[in-house]
């Protein structure tokens, strides 16, 4: 599923085709959004939300979207648009302007609402790590939210997006090997200094993910399961963390993350 940062560049460059610009045509290929009519309507913008992207239009709706595993975005020249481009069967959604079409591909969550409630769809969300607005309030939350469940395993803890919305395997591995924290102690096992500077670490590396082009091949432990940690020089492993079915698979190192 992608990370926090990928969908920001995924919403980033949807914002930048489509904001400004009146739609020409539209099609949501969603069972319960069969038949709706966006035409007309302009883009105010497009904006992340933690996994989660919201498109706000100037009639007062919002379209949500969510890549879940397979989905992604796709935006081409209206111009070059073709009847066999759009006879795919993995499209969710078209969305054209006159100069360009935002293709939604295999998309795990499709809505339309008023933007008043936005929330019903985010609200859950702990807050976003790459919030335009992040501060130390918003810190304290995620403290907060992941002191609410003390003997959860910090790992776990920081996949779960109530706590903290734009986490997954990736980042997740970075900032606890960053911050040379075992995956699977709890919580509680933690002081509150600890956490938040969990908090920021994830905070900072999503940050300087987006001003990158790419991210894996700068991680330190995602990635290199059996190789020497940089650190230590121990091999890295990697082990599951959560309950099935949602568990998942997180890199770190045996030396210099072990449980004090």
């Amino acid at each position: 599923m992608p990370e926090g940062d990928a969908v920001w560049r995924t919403a980033r460059r949807l914002d930048d085709a489509l904001r400004g610009g009146a739609l020409v045509g539209c099609e949501l290929r969603w069972p319960s959004l069969a038949g709706t009519r966006l035409h007309g309507m302009t883009t105010l913008e497009i904006v992340p939300h933690g996994k989660h992207i919201l498109h706000r239009l100037d009639s007062g709706l919002t379209l949500h979207s969510h890549l879940r595993m397979e989905g992604s975005w796709r935006v081409r020249r209206t111009a070059d648009m073709t009847p066999n481009t759009v006879r795919n069967n993995d499209i969710r959604a078209l969305l054209a302007t006159a100069e360009r079409t935002a293709i939604g591909l295999r998309l795990g969550m499709l809505d339309l609402v008023d933007s008043r409630d936005e929330r019903r769809l985010v609200g859950h969300l702990g807050p976003d790590l790459l919030a335009r607005d992040w501060h130390d309030d918003a810190a304290h939350t995620a403290l907060t939210r992941l002191r609410s469940a003390p003997g959860r395993l910090i790992g776990a803890a920081l996949l779960d997006q109530r706590n903290l919305a734009g986490l997954g395997t990736i980042w997740t591995t970075e900032t606890l090997f960053a911050r040379r924290i075992d995956p699977w102690a709890p919580v509680q096992a933690l002081s509150d200094e600890r956490l938040l500077s969990v908090v920021d670490t994830a905070h900072r590396l999503l940050v300087a993910s987006i001003s990158r082009t790419g991210y894996v091949d700068t991680a330190a432990a995602y990635g290199h399961i059996g190789e020497p940690c940089p650190r230590c020089g121990r091999l890295l492993r990697n082990g599951r963390i959560g309950e099935p079915p949602t568990q998942r698979s997180l890199v770190f190192c045996p030396g210099c993350q072990a449980r004090a």
